[in-house]
């Protein structure tokens, strides 16, 4: 029997129509069905004031068990539905991190460069997936460490998009001192830096004047933040290489993100950043490619000559 884990992000006005499809469908196919227990909770607890009571509905199915940590998702889950966005994805790496179970992101957003099924979409993807009829994008992450050790970003140390170094308390520029492999490769003034994924290159680091990267490619993008300085330009570098930071501010203490996850540390600590262990799997379908995915949402290339 095939083992699926479901979380969403909780929009009560969204979420109930299509959820209660993909119940229904994955009941047909007689999966064990896993909740996110926060979601599960509270979609329970809703109360639509419409003619339907979407929390009476899915109270009419068998009850259901729920995770709320890494701990609690079982390792031999066959397959980990989002439903939400791009963000929502990223937060369902929290659960998953390095249990290599697939993501099928349906997208209730707006953009949903990975979340790519829309919702109206999602009977004939869910068919597709339990016929076989899918590819496996293999993404890699950025990791870091600290010295001195930050416990919580000791404990997810990772991010899908993109590391962050962004100044804090201060509208002045912070410095960061960049290093490849020991070698000094520049002092950085600018707002902040950004350390993107082939997958994070449509993401901050786009917005941020960056290269849009393949995401079968294996490298890093090292994108300064309005650099002042005319000579600055993002660069692409393998994931073989360690890049190491150092930060420099008017302020005792800078802020540092991984992903949606945001930290404060003092401007003394070191940071050293590589390519972690492990890759995320995520569901593609061959009408929801990269490409695609480009000329759909960036309009890519579209041209009135053309």
């Amino acid at each position: 029997m095939k083992k699926v884990a479901i979380y969403g992000y909780y929009r009560p006005e969204k979420s109930f129509t299509y959820l209660l499809l993909l119940l229904d469908i994955l009941l047909k196919h007689k999966v064990e069905i896993l909740f996110q227990k926060d979601f599960y909770e509270k979609l329970l607890q809703h109360r639509n004031l419409s003619k339907v009571d979407t929390g009476y509905l899915l109270k009419s199915y068998p009850s259901f068990r729920t995770f709320s940590n890494c701990e609690d998702l079982p390792s031999d889950t066959n397959v980990f539905f989002t439903y939400g966005g791009d963000g929502t994805i990223l937060r369902a790496l929290t659960y998953i991190r390095d249990k290599n179970i697939p993501v099928f992101g349906i997208n209730a957003g707006r953009l949903g460069f990975l979340a790519t099924v829309q919702k109206e979409q999602l009977e004939k993807a869910v068919e597709l997936y339990f016929k076989g009829q899918y590819t496996i994008s293999e993404r890699n992450l950025v990791a870091i460490e600290t010295s001195p050790e930050h416990p919580g970003i000791k404990k997810m140390n990772f991010a899908l998009n993109e590391l962050v170094v962004n100044r804090k308390n201060t509208t002045a520029m912070i410095n960061v001192d960049t290093f490849i492999d020991d070698e000094h490769l520049a002092t950085y003034w600018a707002d902040g830096l950004i350390i993107a994924t082939p997958t994070g290159s449509t993401a901050y680091s786009l917005s941020c004047g960056g290269p849009i990267v393949a995401p079968e490619s294996m490298n890093l993008i090292i994108n300064p933040i309005a650099p002042h300085n005319l000579t600055v330009r993002p660069l692409v570098v393998s994931n073989d290489h360690i890049i190491k930071l150092k930060v420099a501010s008017r302020e005792p203490e800078f802020l540092i993100s991984l992903d949606s996850r945001v930290y404060s540390l003092p401007v003394d600590t070191e940071i050293n950043v590589y390519t972690a262990p492990f890759t995320v799997k995520l569901i593609q379908f061959s009408e929801n490619s990269f490409i695609k995915t480009l000329q759909k949402k960036l309009l890519w290339a579209q041209d009135g000559r053309n």
